[in-house]
């Protein structure tokens, strides 16, 4: 006798076949059973974060910095739910996977798909830093695609808000993926979240247009003497505009690199450029934050 299959639900949602597993969370894709929409659940242990204070103040600053974003190339966060063992990130469901499984499939892209994806990311990282937010750890893994090819930002758990930084107005911890991170954040020195986050943008750029990284080597010392002398060639395929954009992103100097004003001014990347369009979110509250991560009974349901 065939049992009926039992549906699992998480309040609303109907959950399904898990899409990503990491330590401490685990993705499922799952299903609003109201409006019929996909989302992807985030899955953590709340015990395993309690007992690893590093990776609960990471999920809580990835929600706080979600709870501040409301952009069309972010990755949108839905609500949170907690129960006494379990704590559920509702996001949105970007069904087009990751922009790295997308330059491993075809290599390289064509100037003019490589400029949409830039556009996107220059129009969310512009935003982030709008509202005071420092992403840190942007590479293709992190940038997801929807199902008409739009570019979202996802995975803030390493990410900064203004209000980190030191007296000196910097931020001092070294974080990130070191082909990714600025010279700046690899040298310990303080650095400024927007001026370092273009550079990674700069990285993804070039590797969007060729295909490979700008910055490798197994040793990761010869790595940060690359990184710090800007030391990469530029295929010759490029062109003049994209080349001289690249020229300018990856400039080892933080104070005399190019900045989001410039960018949207520069000509290679204006060409057929289309900004974000959408509805500023009201300010966000961050005070009930901590409520998920409380040992209660009851099942607590944090809305956004």
């Amino acid at each position: 006798m065939n049992r009926p299959k039992v549906q699992r639900r998480v309040g609303k949602y109907e959950v399904g076949k898990t899409i990503g597993q990491g330590t401490f969370a685990k993705v499922r894709y799952a299903k609003n059973a109201e409006t019929g929409e996909s989302v992807a659940l985030k899955i953590l242990d709340k015990q395993k974060l309690l007992k690893n204070n590093k990776m609960s103040v990471q999920i809580k600053r990835e929600i706080s910095t979600m709870k501040l974003i409301n952009h069309p190339n972010v990755v949108r966060l839905y609500e949170v739910l907690a129960s006494k063992t379990k704590i559920y990130i509702v996001l949105e469901f970007a069904m087009g996977g990751e922009l790295v499984d997308k330059i491993r499939h075809d290599g390289r892209l064509k100037e003019d798909g490589a400029r949409r994806y830039f556009q996107q990311l220059i129009n969310a990282v512009d935003y982030c830093h709008s509202r005071g937010v420092y992403h840190r750890d942007l590479k293709p893994e992190n940038l997801l695609l929807d199902g008409q090819g739009n570019l979202k930002i996802s995975d803030f758990g390493l990410s900064a808000l203004s209000r980190q930084a030191g007296g000196d107005g910097l931020l001092h911890t070294t974080c990130g993926t070191p082909n990714y991170a600025a010279p700046e954040v690899l040298g310990d020195q303080g650095y400024d979240g927007a001026t370092a986050d273009l550079w990674s943008c700069g990285v993804i750029l070039f590797e969007l247009l060729s295909g490979h990284l700008p910055f490798e080597d197994s040793n990761l010392l010869t790595l940060y003497n690359k990184i710090t002398a800007a030391e990469y060639n530029c295929p010759y395929w490029l062109s003049p505009g994209a080349k001289n954009l690249i020229v300018r992103i990856l400039d080892p100097n933080p104070t005399t690199r190019i900045k989001v004003p410039e960018i949207l001014e520069d000509a290679w990347f204006k060409k057929d450029y289309k900004p974000a369009v959408f509805e500023e979110r009201e300010e966000a509250k961050l005070d009930d934050v901590e409520d998920v991560f409380k040992d209660s009974e009851v099942s607590h349901i944090y809305l956004i």
